[in-house]
C-alpha cells in the first residue's frame, strides 16, 4: 500500500484509511480482528475512531464500542507503534431520552444535545479516548463536528494543551465550513497554537446537486481551498456512499444518493461503469482508485467495511492504474 504525507507534518500515513466506527457493534469482534490484522499485514497504518461510535447501534449506549475494541486488539497485537491512530471528539450525546424514539436514533435530535467542544468537555473526552484505547496517546485528534456555540478560542487552547501534554501529536477537524476553518487557522497562527493538519470531510466521485446545503460534503469551495492549502489532508469519508456505484436498484431512493441525484449523478455515473469495465473492477473500486489519484488536492479515502467481504472487496482499488484520457473522462463527465 502506498502512503501519502499528511499535510506538511512529514507523517507518512497509508493511502487507504480503515474506518473502525461499527467495529464492536455491527461488526463483530472476530471479524473486526480480521480485517485489522489483514490491513496492517498489507501495508495499511491509518486507523480511524471516535468516542462516540456507535451509540446509535445499541439502545442505552453513549458509544466507545469501537475504542473499546481497538484498544484490546492493540494490546493483543502488539501493533501500537506500526499504526496512525485517529479519534475524534465533541460528538458524544448528553440525553439518550431525548435521542430516541420508537426504537430509533432520532438525528436531528442528536445533533441538538451533542456535548460539543467545550474546554473540559474535550479534556474529559481524550483522556476516556486514551483509556479506552489503551495507549497514552493518539496522533490524530480531531473536533469531531464543528461546535459553532463554543468560542473558538476556548476549543484550540484546550486542544494546544492536549497536544502539549503529549496527548495526541496533530489536531484536525471535521464536518465544518470554509469559513469556519480558515477562521480556526487565523486563530491558531495568531496565539501559536497547533493548527490542524486533517479535514474529514464526506467526498466521494458524484457531486452534491445545486441547492443543497451539506456542512458535511465537500463543495467547489472547499476544494479550492484545499488546492491552495497543502498543508490539509482530506481524509474522505463514505467514499463509496454506502456502496450505492455498483447497484442501480441499491441507488433508487437511497439515502446516501439524495444530496447527489439528478443529471449530473446520472452523467458522471454512466462513465464511471464505463471505465471501471475497462480495468476490471466494480465502480465502487474505480471511485477509491480515482480519488486516489488525486493530486492537487490529495486525498486519503476512509473505507468503513461492514463484514471482510466488503473490505476485500475495496482493495482491489489499490492496483488500479488510469491513463490520463480515463482520468480526463471521469473528471470532465458531468451534465
Amino acid at each position: 500500500m502506498k502512503t501519502v504525507q499528511l499535510g506538511r507534518t512529514g507523517e507518512q500515513v497509508s493511502q487507504l484509511a480503515l474506518g473502525c466506527m461499527i467495529m464492536g457493534t455491527v461488526t463483530p469482534e472476530d471479524e473486526a480482528v480480521t480485517m485489522l490484522d489483514r490491513y496492517v499485514d498489507v501495508g495499511g497504518n491509518f486507523l480511524d475512531t471516535a468516542d462516540c461510535y456507535c451509540w446509535w447501534e445499541r439502545p442505552g449506549s453513549f458509544g466507545g464500542e469501537s475504542e473499546e475494541l481497538l484498544g484490546r486488539w492493540l494490546k493483543k497485537s502488539g501493533k501500537r507503534d506500526e499504526v496512525f491512530l485517529a479519534t475524534k471528539g465533541s460528538a458524544v450525546v448528553r440525553d439518550l431520552d431525548a435521542v430516541w424514539k420508537d426504537g430509533k436514533a432520532d438525528w436531528d435530535a442528536a445533533y441538538r444535545t451533542f456535548v460539543g467542544a467545550g474546554a473540559k468537555t474535550l479534556r474529559d473526552a481524550i483522556d476516556g479516548s486514551l483509556r479506552r484505547l489503551g495507549t497514552d496517546h493518539v496522533d490524530l485528534y480531531y473536533v469531531h463536528v464543528d461546535d459553532r456555540s463554543t468560542p473558538l478560542e476556548e476549543t484550540l487552547e484546550a486542544l494546544a494543551g492536549i497536544v502539549q501534554a503529549g496527548k495526541a501529536r496533530y489536531i484536525g477537524w471535521s464536518n465544518v465550513r470554509t469559513w469556519r476553518l480558515e477562521r480556526i487557522r487565523q486563530l491558531c497562527a495568531q496565539h501559536g497554537w497547533p493548527a490542524p493538519v486533517a479535514l474529514q470531510q464526506q467526498h466521494s466521485y458524484l457531486r452534491r446537486r445545486a441547492g443543497v446545503r451539506h456542512i458535511s460534503i465537500v463543495d467547489d469551495e472547499q476544494l479550492d481551498y484545499l488546492e491552495t492549502h497543502d498543508d490539509l489532508t482530506l481524509v474522505a469519508y463514505s467514499p463509496i456512499l454506502k456502496g450505492i456505484y455498483d447497484d442501480p436498484e441499491k441507488r433508487r431512493g437511497h439515502g446516501a444518493m439524495i444530496p447527489y441525484e439528478g443529471p449530473d449523478a446520472e452523467a458522471r455515473i454512466a462513465v464511471l461503469t464505463e471505465v471501471a469495465k475497462e480495468v476490471g473492477v466494480t465502480p465502487n473500486a474505480l471511485v477509491l482508485a480515482w480519488l486516489m489519484h488525486q493530486t492537487s488536492p490529495e486525498i486519503v479515502p476512509l473505507i468503513g467495511p461492514r463484514t471482510l467481504q466488503q473490505y476485500e472487496a475495496a482493495l482491489p482499488a489499490l492496483d488500479v492504474k488510469l491513463t490520463d484520457e480515463q482520468l480526463h473522462r471521469l473528471d470532465a463527465a458531468g451534465a
